[in-house]
């Protein structure tokens, strides 16, 4: 048996589904960090937050925002847009394709960077421009060209730090027009023509071995200066060492004489005897080396009186070193017995 189903309860049906439809279509469900621009009647009413929304359906529309990625497929970079109501206020990463940039010393380079950024506000980053993130990369590109066209190519290498510092300074002003806060710029890899590369690793080598033979050389020089120190205070060392060794033996000799004459008298003729001994030393000292180039050798008349001296101070005395030993030995028996036995040894030995 079928039950008639009167009007009203079909009315009331109709009604529900449509308020499911109406709550299905106005509640959303925001989740942190993203937010939603919503349009009433196709102009701008509000900005939804995380957590549960209510909208008017078919009245109240979020309005979409067009973004651009690039998917890396081995070397190759595809792009890909799409548009979504939801938009993600996390920190983004756009790796970008490399650029051909021309250096002020006419190289062109490939240059593949990172750029950073955030949306901080959804509502300018959805009106102020038509493609938020294709104008990013654009204005990337264009300040990385500019930024880099006035380096040189080596000092490119050494100053990546100062190149991504003045990209982002560049493009914080625009970027902030658009709602977009730029965190920071990356230059990733710097390709150089094949024919440039090889010309900088042989500039490399050329430089490296001018260090080396610029660090040999100072290390020659400084050797050759510490050498050079070295025998000028061993010849001042051995001067020094030869003055100290004339002046003592001067010295030993001058009292050696003073010795001598006190023993045998100071009297013109002794001193002359004890002068002649010291002479026929010295001859005696120079014999051999005047022996060893030679088998004869010439001894001047002058030397054979000196030896003959020496001779007679011998005998008389022994040496002038035994003549002050007895000295001191017979100081207490006189000088008259010391000198009479000089004169008595001295006639016997004639």
């Amino acid at each position: 048996m079928d039950l008639p189903i009167s009007p009203g309860l079909l009315i009331s049906l109709i009604i529900v589904v449509i308020a499911v439809l109406i709550i299905s279509k106005g509640l959303i469900i925001i989740r942190q960090s993203e937010v939603m621009v919503v349009e009433r009647l196709g102009s701008f009413h509000r900005v939804l937050e995380s957590g549960i929304n209510i909208i008017i359906p078919f009245i109240e529309q979020p309005r979409a925002i067009t973004m651009l990625r690039y998917r890396k497929m081995g070397e190759d970079y595809t792009a890909i847009t799409s548009d979504e109501t939801r938009i993600d206020r996390r920190e983004t990463v756009m790796d970008f394709p490399g650029q051909p940039v021309v250096t002020t010393d006419n190289v062109t380079v490939r240059i593949n960077g990172a750029l950073y950024y955030q949306i901080i506000d959804p509502k300018r980053a959805v009106y102020e421009v038509e493609n938020m993130s294709q104008a990013v990369e654009v204005l990337a590109k264009t300040t990385l060209r500019s930024v880099v066209g006035k380096m040189e190519l080596d000092k490119l290498f050494e100053s990546r730090a100062e190149v991504n510092n003045e990209i982002q300074a560049a493009m914080e002003e625009p970027a902030s027009k658009w709602g977009v806060k730029i965190s920071r710029v990356e230059v990733q890899d710097i390709a150089m023509p094949e024919e440039v590369e090889t010309a900088m690793r042989l500039q490399m080598a050329a430089e490296r071995k001018r260090r080396a033979t610029v660090t040999e050389a100072e290390g020659e020089k400084s050797a050759a200066i510490a050498m050079a120190q070295g025998q000028r205070e061993s010849s001042i060392l051995n001067a020094q060492g030869d003055k100290e060794s004339a002046i003592l033996r001067a010295q030993g000799e001058q009292e050696s004489i003073k010795l001598v004459l006190n023993a045998i008298g100071d009297s013109e003729e002794n001193k002359r005897t004890v002068v002649g001994y010291l002479l026929g030393q010295s001859y005696i000292k120079v014999l051999p080396n005047m022996a060893k180039d030679g088998e004869r050798v010439f001894v001047p008349y002058e030397s054979s009186a000196l030896l003959g001296s020496m001779g007679m101070f011998r005998e008389m005395a022994g040496s002038p070193e035994d003549t002050v030993a007895n000295h001191l030995k017979s100081r207490n028996h006189g000088d008259s017995d010391f000198r009479s036995g000089i004169v008595g040894g001295a006639a016997s030995g004639y």
